[in-house]
C-alpha cells in the first residue's frame, strides 16, 4: 500500500499526519515536539520497541503501567499528552483498536490535548473490513499469547473465536473516523513493521 495515499485519505478526515521511514526518524520526531509534560502511554508493542518510555522520561514527566504497574493508569489517563498504536488502519483512513481495560481506547477519545498514534506499515490494510479482520485474527491473538492468556485464539493462535473466556482481553472495540472534537490527534506513519 501506498503511505502516501493512506496520508492523504487520514488528513481528509481530518487527522494530522506524517510519514517517516524508519522508527528511529518517527522517535526522534516525538522526542523533539513533546518536551516538558505529562505523557501517558497506552498498551504498545510498538511505542516498547522504540524505546519512547526511557528517551521521553528523560525531559517529560511519563506513565506506563506497563512499566510502573496498572496504578499509573489514572495518571497517564490524566495526562496531557498521550501515545498509542493501532491494532488496523484502513488505506481509507479508519483507524481501529481493540482493548481490555478500556484505558487505551479511552485516551484515544477523551481527556488529552495532544494524542499520537504511531502506525507501522505491517497495521494497514485496503479496507475498512480487513482492518478490522486484522484487528481480531492477528494483533488480538498476538497479543494473547503474548500476556499469557488462556483463550482459544492464544491456544490456537489462528484467529478470533468471539471466545467467552473469562481471560479474554477483546472487550471493547473503537473506530476512529475522524479526530474527536477538542482534541488533536497525529498519525506517525512508519514505514517499518512495528508492534502486533
Amino acid at each position: 500500500m501506498c503511505l502516501a495515499e493512506v496520508k492523504k485519505n487520514l488528513e481528509a478526515r481530518g487527522f494530522t499526519t506524517g510519514i517517516f521511514a524508519t522508527a528511529a526518524e518517527a522517535a526522534d520526531y516525538l522526542d523533539s515536539v513533546i518536551d516538558r509534560t505529562t505523557v501517558g502511554f497506552g498498551g504498545s508493542m510498538t511505542l516498547q520497541q522504540m524505546g519512547l518510555y526511557e528517551r521521553l522520561g528523560s525531559h517529560n514527566e511519563v506513565h506506563w503501567h506497563w512499566k510502573e504497574g496498572a496504578a499509573e493508569r489514572p495518571a497517564a489517563a490524566r495526562a496531557a499528552v498521550y501515545l498509542s498504536s493501532a491494532n488496523g488502519l484502513a488505506e481509507t483512513g479508519e483507524i481501529i483498536n481493540i482493548d481490555g481495560a478500556g484505558n487505551r481506547v479511552a485516551s484515544t477519545l477523551y481527556g488529552h490535548d495532544k494524542v499520537y498514534l504511531v502506525i507501522g506499515r505491517n497495521k494497514l490494510a485496503p479496507t475498512y473490513e480487513e482492518a478490522l479482520w486484522r484487528a481480531r485474527n492477528i494483533a488480538a491473538p498476538q497479543n494473547a499469547r503474548r500476556l499469557g492468556k488462556k483463550t482459544p485464539c492464544a491456544v490456537k493462535g489462528e484467529r478470533c473465536y468471539d471466545c467467552k473466556s473469562p481471560d479474554r482481553i477483546c472487550r471493547g472495540l473503537v473506530v476512529l473516523w475522524g479526530p474527536m472534537m477538542g482534541m488533536e490527534t497525529e498519525i506517525l506513519l512508519v514505514d517499518e513493521d512495528l508492534g502486533m
